[in-house]
């Protein structure tokens, strides 16, 4: 943001009035929820050492938000499946604007991708199926090849759709094509001036498919207050600024139970599933993305929470959510208790993910150029030296033949822009400390994402011990080591 928006931006805070199209703002007890719960509850959130960015909006008031540094306001985040709520909405929107109906069959809609074969079961498919994840498969078609929708055409049907749960994304990517295919618009562009354009959120971006479809199950990225305002919109019923955006029937049903999915009261994953929205407990419920990107809302208390993290217990914050925040928040205002909201507002300046602490006197090994066989990381070589000035320490890679270089912040995060392991170029902020006599750990956060890698560094004068692990993944989270040797 330039000087001049930060400006803006604080003296609107500083006079209670909203920004643009922000949401205004206002203090806790004036919504009926006290600073210190909300302290009580962001320190508990805070031990996770996961936790990305938060915002709760109460009566359609912002009353509390926080970024733990790296992360920022401005800077827009994955969403992953979270992407599947707004899905859905653009297909709620073509229903109202008569482009689809919730009985149109999948197989209609792309006859020229139809296999050799055509089962009754895939006749039977429907956009309604899709949007309950109830398709008939009995394991998730891939997206791979050059067509994703003739790949999943092609995929068994085992059971009758409409009468077996299965989490899809491919189900999802679908909904995109046939809003594509109706309207002459990817979701992006369909949405932008039906949906985020009303509401303020911008230059959001959504990853696209070979064919040249939006991927739909997931790839959107916004802002936090962006998700915040998306979970308001449904939480007025699909109305804004008095326009109605989405129709009213289509919130009701899409944030339904409509389908099952399980049993165990103890879990917000097994209260049934609406249309791309799953349903919690409390009476409440959420679109949510991997490693635990939340956009939840919660009709009863007139509240919606964003959150953004890479957690990999994402029950976790859901029950911190019901055993803390809920049983507080009261229907009318709570009396203000200054020295509250005043620790409050200094706790949220100072979140920040931990960062390698150094000890008292290591021994900082720089210079020497350390070499490595062919590994998964595909790292050739790398240097450890000191940076321009006593803030900063440098890696000096040369990764699968090209160089990278990483700048450490010591005691303050460095932000920048790299490539590390399976994660492109991409922003990213660095920071790095002697955790050790011998040892050299750098945190790199990749702060559009969840993702958080720990680079440890282990010298033994000529020999080097480089092990590399992220914080959260879809696949085996161990640590990758690599030995390497000193250059002649």
């Amino acid at each position: 943001m330039k000087l001049a928006g930060v400006i803006v931006t604080w003296v609107a805070l500083l006079l209670g009035t909203a920004v643009a199209a922000d949401l205004p703002r206002s203090s806790p007890e004036e919504q009926g929820l006290s600073s210190g719960v909300i302290s009580e509850f962001v320190a508990a959130a805070d031990k996770f050492d996961s936790m990305n960015s938060l915002m709760i909006v109460r009566h359609g008031h912002v009353i509390v938000e926080g970024w733990w540094t790296p992360y920022d306001r401005e800077s827009r985040h994955s969403l992953y499946s979270l992407s599947k709520s707004f899905t859905s909405t653009a297909v709620g929107i073509a229903i109202a604007e008569g482009k689809l109906k919730l009985d149109d069959e999948v197989l209609k809609a792309f006859p020229d991708a139809a296999p050799a074969e055509v089962s009754g079961q895939l006749k039977s498919m429907r956009l309604s199926d899709l949007l309950r994840m109830n398709t008939g498969h009995q394991t998730e078609p891939p997206r791979t090849g050059d067509s994703w929708i003739k790949t999943f055409l092609a995929h068994p049907v085992p059971f009758k759709p409409g009468t077996h749960f299965l989490y899809n994304t491919s189900a999802t990517y679908m909904q995109s094509a046939m809003v594509q295919k109706a309207t002459g618009q990817t979701v992006l562009d369909y949405l932008k001036p039906r949906l985020f354009e009303p509401l303020g959120i911008e230059n959001p971006t959504w990853e696209m498919s070979p064919e040249g479809i939006a991927t739909g199950g997931y790839g959107l990225s916004v802002r936090t207050e962006d998700i915040a305002k998306f979970g308001q919109l449904y939480l007025q019923r699909g109305k804004w600024n008095g326009k109605q955006l989405v129709q009213s029937e289509w919130v009701d049903a899409a944030t339904a139970r409509q389908t099952s999915n399980g049993s165990n009261p103890a879990s917000d994953w097994d209260q049934g599933y609406g249309y791309q929205f799953w349903r919690c407990r409390n009476g409440a419920y959420r679109g949510d993305g991997a490693f635990g990107q939340y956009c939840i809302v919660m009709p009863e208390q007139d509240t919606v929470i964003a959150i953004t993290s890479g957690l990999r217990d994402m029950q976790a914050v859901l029950n911190l959510i019901w055993d803390k925040l809920l049983p507080a928040m009261q229907s009318a205002p709570v009396t203000a208790n200054k020295e509250a909201q005043a620790e409050l507002k200094k706790q949220l300046t100072k979140l920040t993910v931990r960062m390698p602490v150094s000890i008292d006197k290591p021994s900082k090994s720089f210079g020497k150029k350390y070499v490595f066989k062919a590994n998964d990381l595909k790292i050739d070589s790398v240097v450890l030296r000191a940076g321009d000035d006593d803030k900063t320490t440098v890696l000096d890679l040369k990764i699968d033949g090209a160089d990278e270089k990483i700048v450490c912040g010591n005691g303050r995060w460095e932000k920048g822009k790299l490539a590390f392991g399976p994660l492109t170029a991409q922003p990213a902020a660095a920071a790095g400390a002697w955790t050790a006599e011998d040892t050299f750990t750098a945190k790199l956060c990749f702060y559009e994402t969840p993702f958080l890698v720990t680079v440890q560094l282990k010298v033994n004068g000529d020999e080097l011990e480089l092990s590399s692990q992220a914080n959260v993944g879809f696949g085996p989270q161990k640590a990758v080591k690599i030995a390497g040797t000193a250059a002649p």
